[in-house]
This record gives structure tokens, C-alpha cells and sequence, in this order.
């Protein structure tokens, strides 16, 4: 077993849980984290061991055999993302070949249509650690238990449900993070996972927007209430932000952000067939054991919470 892991994002959702399950698994979970997080670490577990340098020194002071990236943009904006999901990811490689570390990226299963900034600055950054000759593994999750609980407070107001179009177009075998956190650690010890790309669910069946809802009012108690978005109104406003956005960088962020929405209800996160041009819930793998619905039950009955980022996915 790898023993000592490299955490790239060990304050994010994702990175947290990577650092969780390999403390559980007997590992040294080692963090790279920004100067103001000196002071405390940020809630990481006590036996996490913390480094404030740069990738290169704290490869070097850890002694670390692999590195586990979960960096990722915040917004998913152009700027940012080839800054966070490009840039600085490849530094990462970067440094981690000048040691030969076996290199974990945890990219997105969203990269198989590519229409969006941030898509195409993580595929750029797969292509990077595809080329470093490092042993490598990119992992590409489905849709994450916090990106599908966007609308709790809206149902507990005693509010409907909102769907795009009928709320079944789209689909999502939804992975909870310590499910991945495991996978993840899980391809640095199996090499039928190494230099491969790794699409991954949580089990299954697949899961629609529509079934989520319903989900969500059976953990609630409540019953089921539904209001329908057209997605030429989403159509609409990506236009008008678009228009408005060839003058204003705050505006054309703001474009781009709802690019995101109108992809995210319009594409399923499966795996994409090359020759039909259809997801495909059946060629999605699955791991884990945890599911939505049971989240849900968790987070109606208060013994988990979710702090929603700058979007979330319906």
C-alpha cells in the first residue's frame, strides 16, 4: 500500500473526504494549503501532517510516493478556471515528476461534450499528466450528493420543486465523497486503474431530476410539488448575458455561469457512447455502497449538512 499521500485541495469537499479515508486506511495524509490557513488548518484532522510551500518542497518534506489532486476552479469562469483546473494543476505535475510520484486527477465525467471554459481547461490538464510519463490515474465522477441538494431550503419553505423541462431528460449515477475519497486512494494500490481514465458512479440505478425530487419529499415527509422551467427561458438568458458580456468581464462571467446551468440541465452525467452519441447509465461503473436517497434521509433528519459552493446542480 502507498503510505504517504500528497492532498492537492485537502480543504475542498472532495479533498476533505481524501484526507478522511486515508487516515481511516492507515496512510500519512499530507496537505498543501495556502498561508492563511496556517493558523489552524482549517477543521483537517489532527493527524493530518500540513505543508505551506509549494508542491516541489512539500513532495520533498513529506516524502510522499503519490499525490491526489482535487484543485479545482470555484466558479468555473474562464479566468479562473485556467488558472486553477489548467495551471495550476500542471505546475502540480510538474513538480511531481522531478520526484516520479504516481499522479491521482480528479477531473469530471461533464469533459466527454466539452462546450464549456472550464471542461476544456481540465481536459487540457488530463492531456498534460497523459504526457508527463508519470503513472497516473484521472478519475472522472458523476454528479456529488452536495451538487444535488441545492433546493432543501426551497422544500422546506413549503416551496415546489424546480425541473427543467420534465425533469427526466437528464441523468446522474451520483457518487457520495466518501465513496470517491476511497476510489481515489483505491488507484494508487490497483494497477488495473494506472495511465487509465477512469469514468465512476455511485450504485446505481441512474437517477433523474425527477426522481431526485420525489426523493427529497419522502425524506422531508412532504408531499411531492413540482414547478416546471422551460429551458428556452434558460436559452434566453444565456443571450441576454452573452450580448451583455462583450462589454463587461463582470457580465461575461456571469454568462459563462449560466452556460454551466442551461449544460448541466440539459446533459447527463453518464458515460457518453462515442458512436451513438447517447449516455449510457448501463456502461457507467459504479462504486461504493452509499446512495441519494439515503443522504437525503441524513440531511432531513439533521445529522449532515451541506454548504453549497457559487453553483450546484439540480
Amino acid at each position: 500500500m502507498t503510505g504517504r499521500v500528497l492532498v492537492l485541495g485537502a480543504t475542498g469537499t472532495i479533498g476533505r473526504a481524501v484526507v478522511a479515508a486515508a487516515l481511516d486506511e492507515g496512510r500519512e495524509a499530507h496537505c498543501l494549503l495556502r498561508q492563511h490557513h496556517a493558523g489552524g488548518g482549517d477543521g483537517l484532522p489532527a493527524a493530518a501532517r500540513l505543508h505551506f510551500d509549494t508542491v516541489a518542497q512539500a513532495l520533498a518534506a513529506s516524502g510522499a510516493e503519490a499525490v491526489i489532486c482535487c484543485v479545482a476552479s470555484r466558479t468555473g469562469a474562464p479566468q479562473d478556471a485556467w488558472a486553477v483546473d489548467h495551471a495550476a494543476t500542471v505546475a502540480a505535475i510538474e513538480a511531481a515528476q522531478e520526484r516520479g510520484a504516481h499522479f491521482v486527477l480528479l477531473s469530471a465525467i461533464c469533459v466527454q461534450r466539452p462546450l464549456l471554459a472550464f471542461q476544456h481547461a481540465k481536459l487540457a490538464a488530463e492531456a498534460a499528466l497523459a504526457a508527463s510519463g508519470l503513472r497516473h490515474s484521472v478519475v472522472r465522477p458523476t454528479a456529488y450528493f452536495k451538487s444535488l441538494s441545492g433546493q432543501v431550503a426551497r422544500l422546506r419553505a413549503g416551496r415546489p420543486f424546480l425541473l427543467f423541462g420534465d425533469g427526466r431528460r437528464t441523468a446522474c449515477k451520483p457518487i457520495s465523497d466518501g465513496d470517491l475519497a476511497r476510489f481515489l486512494l483505491g488507484c494508487l494500490d490497483d494497477p488495473g486503474r494506472w495511465n487509465r481514465v477512469l469514468p465512476i458512479g455511485g450504485p446505481g440505478p441512474a437517477i433523474t431530476p425527477r426522481d431526485q425530487g420525489e426523493m427529497l419529499f419522502a425524506a422531508l415527509g412532504r408531499a411531492p410539488r413540482f414547478a416546471h422551467v422551460p429551458l428556452r427561458m434558460m436559452d434566453g438568458v444565456v443571450g441576454a448575458l452573452s450580448l451583455l458580456g462583450r462589454v463587461s468581464a463582470r457580465l461575461a462571467d456571469k454568462a459563462e455561469l449560466a452556460r454551466i446551468g442551461r449544460y448541466y440541465a440539459t446533459e447527463s452525467m453518464l458515460v457518453l457512447d462515442p458512436e451513438t452519441g447517447r449516455y449510457d447509465a448501463a456502461a457507467t461503473p459504479e462504486t461504493g455502497t452509499e446512495t441519494l436517497a439515503g443522504f437525503y434521509a441524513r440531511l432531513a433528519r439533521g445529522e449532515v449538512s451541506v454548504a453549497l459552493g457559487d453553483h450546484s446542480v439540480f
